[in-house]
């Protein structure tokens, strides 16, 4: 039988977006395989994550795509983009808590690559005006990641409606990294 690699992988994410320690039994169950046949695809746990980190960064480095970050004015790409990342938010926010990914040597170069798009979306509005000065690119877009991982946490536990999740998350983003007059 013929395992759909991309069916264990995104049967994996959902999980682990649910429970960050499953097991691989647990994985295997979830996907309906063995687990002998979980590991004949990924030797072990740390193998299954890299999968999931490669394609948790191609979700996100399409979801800059399709959000044009370069367009219009900055806020309203961060809307776009929060729009856009909204269905990889559970994937982000397992990757963004596995410390191993972000140790070493072996750390992948796309994540230097969606911190280097996203931080450019918020020196772009700051250059324009729209954003806070006092707040550095680099740390926006670590309380972007860290928003959206907190909002498809929310969402996944029931405390809030997804149907809320971009409005959530740009409104407290915005909110905060917005431009005000000084009294």
């Amino acid at each position: 039988m013929a395992v759909d690699r991309d069916h264990v992988l995104r049967t994996a994410a959902a999980l682990l977006s649910r429970k960050s320690t499953a097991t691989m039994d647990e994985v295997a169950k979830a996907v309906g395989i063995s687990r002998a046949t979980l590991h004949r695809q990924f030797a072990g746990r740390d193998a299954l994550v890299r999968a999931l980190e490669a394609l948790g960064l191609a979700e996100c480095e399409a979801a800059l795509e399709a959000a044009r970050p370069d367009e219009g004015p900055a806020s309203d790409a961060v809307r776009r983009l929060v729009r856009a990342l909204e269905p990889a938010a559970g994937l982000l926010a397992f990757l963004y808590s596995e410390n191993q990914l972000f140790e070493g040597e072996e750390r992948n170069a796309g994540w230097a690559r969606l911190d280097e798009r996203i931080e450019a979306l918020f020196r772009r509005g700051r250059l324009s005006g729209e954003f806070r000065v006092d707040l550095t690119p680099a740390w926006l877009t670590e309380a972007l990641y860290g928003l959206l991982a907190s909002a498809a946490w929310a969402v996944s536990e029931g405390r809030v409606a997804g149907k809320d999740f971009t409005h959530m998350v740009t409104e407290l983003m915005l909110g905060g990294v917005t431009r005000r007059e000084e009294p």
